[in-house]
């Protein structure tokens, strides 16, 4: 029996999503809100102890993958795990991410390298693995979660800045080579949400960050990415942008 039969005999869906930063925040968040769509989600993410609590909590439909996507070596692994788990995905869900604030003369080239590997270079690392073979395939559709940093320019933000930018502009190549493959290609965009990447900020005490009752909620984003993936294949949503009313 293949693995999508297996799960259907279990009594899960067929379709299945790859969702990285899954143990936490807005990552889980998605993958919660997949498997309520009984949808069959891989969840990547670096610590094994966080990840295997959040697939536990979200049943049998829900396969922990741990890796750490700025290691090529471990995301080549993760892929081979999860194409035996599932086959190639319908949907990738990309949230994992690093955010630090500083000024661009305190903020050293080697921690600008280090952000761009985590919130850039790996999500590109399963764009590079997944969008040729979904375009073989006629079907797929990659979603990545981006940033109001995506769009504009605040200060300290040199390095998440340049990620989600180059992000964006992965997003939109992507959109122009893939259109009309059957393969669809989303960014959803949020402004501030309040999840625990902001802990070591502390914004409520620090003029000029938004304050946290301000800010979306994880669950915000993981709604707008459900509502994103169950549209009808003909439709595409190339953006959607989210911010607190």
């Amino acid at each position: 029996m293949s693995s999508r039969a297996a799960g259907a005999a279990a009594g899960v869906g067929s379709r299945t999503a790859v969702v990285t930063g899954a143990s936490r925040g807005i990552g889980f968040a998605v993958a919660s809100a997949l498997v309520s769509c009984n949808i069959r989600v891989a969840l990547v993410a670096r610590t094994a102890d966080a990840l295997a609590h959040a697939a536990k909590s979200l049943g049998p439909a829900a396969h922990p993958v741990v890796a750490d996507l700025r290691d090529a070596d471990a995301v080549h692994s993760a892929l081979a795990e999860i194409e035996a788990w599932a086959g190639l995905p319908d949907i990738l869900v990309s949230c994992a991410g690093v955010f630090d604030v500083a000024p661009i003369g305190t903020f050293s080239p080697e921690a600008l390298a280090a952000t761009l590997d985590s919130n850039l270079i790996g999500p590109f690392r399963l764009v590079h693995a997944y969008a040729p073979r979904m375009r073989v395939r006629g079907s797929g559709h990659v979603v990545t979660v981006g940033s109001v940093a995506d769009r504009v320019a605040y200060a300290g933000n040199a390095a998440y800045a340049s990620s989600k930018f180059g992000a964006r502009a992965l997003h939109e190549v992507l959109r122009t080579e893939l259109r009309g493959s059957g393969v669809r290609v989303s960014l959803v965009s949020p402004g501030p949400v309040d999840t625990t990447i902001w802990d070591p900020i502390d914004p409520d005490n620090r003029p000029g960050f938004p304050r946290r009752e301000q800010m979306l909620a994880a669950s915000d984003i993981a709604e707008a990415v459900r509502w994103v993936v169950t549209q009808p294949t003909r439709v595409n949503v190339d953006e959607l942008r989210l911010t607190h009313q």
